[in-house]
C-alpha cells in the first residue's frame, strides 16, 4: 500500500554551514568593523551577540538570507527577545523541528476534510498518509502544499 510521510526538519549540517556563513559575512562586512558580534550555535537555537539592537536586527537579516540561499525556508524560525547584558545585546533565534501536534492535527483533519481516499494517522512528530492509489497521494501532497501552514513541510519516504 503506496505511504508517505509529511515532517518539518532541518538538517543540522546545513544550520552548521548557515552560521559559519554567516560568521563569516558579519566579519567581512564594513559596518561591524571593530564591533564584537557573533553567532553561535547549539542544537537547533542561534544564539546572536553584538553590541546594538541596530546590529542584531541586521544579523537577523543576514541570517535569514543565508538560510535562504541554503534552501532552509525561514518560516520555520522563531525569533526570542533581545535581552541587554551590561554592553551587549543577546538574543536568542530557535529553528522549529517537527510536527507539534496541533499543526499534526491540523493536517490530518485537512486531508480528512477533503474527503481523498487516503488515511492520514499522526506517528510521532510526524503524519504518515496512506492510500490505494498514488494519483490519490500526490492530490494530499498538492492539496498540503497549496494550504496555508505557518511550517514548511516536506514530502519524505514515499514508497509505492
Amino acid at each position: 500500500m503506496p505511504s508517505f510521510d509529511v515532517v518539518s526538519e532541518v538538517d543540522k549540517q546545513v544550520l552548521t554551514n548557515t552560521v559559519d556563513q554567516a560568521n563569516r559575512l558579519i566579519g567581512n562586512r564594513f559596518d561591524f568593523k571593530g564591533v564584537d558580534a557573533e553567532f553561535t550555535r547549539s542544537e537547533y537555537e542561534v544564539f546572536l551577540r553584538a553590541d546594538a539592537e541596530l546590529q542584531i536586527n541586521q544579523m537577523l537579516d543576514i541570517l535569514k538570507s543565508t538560510l535562504h540561499k541554503n534552501g532552509v525556508d525561514i518560516r520555520c524560525l522563531e525569533e526570542g527577545k533581545l535581552e541587554q547584558s551590561g554592553k551587549q545585546v543577546k538574543t536568542q533565534v530557535t529553528v522549529r523541528t517537527g510536527l507539534d501536534q496541533d499543526l499534526a492535527r491540523k493536517v490530518v483533519k485537512m486531508i480528512k476534510d477533503a474527503k481523498l481516499k487516503v488515511q492520514s494517522q499522526i506517528q510521532g512528530d510526524q503524519v504518515r498518509v496512506t492510500g490505494k492509489k498514488r494519483d490519490d497521494l500526490q492530490t494530499a501532497i498538492a492539496l498540503l502544499k497549496g494550504a496555508d501552514i505557518d511550517m514548511p513541510l516536506q514530502y519524505n519516504n514515499f514508497r509505492d
